[in-house]
């Protein structure tokens, strides 16, 4: 699979939908060795407006208010990244964000790792993470490709 995502954009002329772009995306970055993010897609209000927003890659997003992100990540394997894991102590890569995010699984296998526990996702598998403390966590010999949309979310306490 390739490390960098072709993007295939459609749009109106004279009232008939084109192909306005269809490009290997140029937003690509690398924040850890391996680690390979592109937003591909930004939108900065609901209902969503058609005109272009790509926006600088972060590692952990800021999701714009009442916007979303269409993220393309593909995650080495841990001993790749130099991630250390100490027993007993939080996976050093956790983070939360205000964002309700469906992920797709597209390639190899990944842990999602959460406060109290953790489960082995494979390709095809969708995650709904739901604002929580997460961390990513990839113990194979193969990097994980997944897609994901991130929208804005308020949080809600249980």
């Amino acid at each position: 699979m390739r490390t960098i995502p072709r993007r295939i954009v459609t749009g109106l002329r004279d009232g008939k939908s084109i192909i306005e772009q269809d490009e290997i995306v140029s937003n690509v970055s690398e924040h850890f060795p391996g680690l390979i993010i592109s937003d591909i897609w930004s939108t900065d209000s609901t209902p969503a407006k058609f005109e272009e927003k790509v926006i600088e890659n972060t590692a952990f997003p800021n999701t714009p208010k009442n916007g979303s992100y269409f993220r393309y990540v593909q995650i080495p394997p841990d001993k790749d990244l130099g991630v250390i894991v100490t027993e007993g102590e939080p996976h050093p890569l956790m983070h939360q964000t205000d964002t309700l995010d469906y992920i797709i699984i597209i390639s190899g296998e990944i842990y999602l790792i959460v406060d109290e526990e953790e489960t082995l996702l494979k390709a095809g598998d969708i995650v709904i993470q739901r604002g929580t403390n997460h961390a990513w966590s990839n113990r194979s010999d193969s990097p994980c490709i997944q897609l994901a949309v991130l929208l804005d979310a308020e949080k809600t306490e249980k």
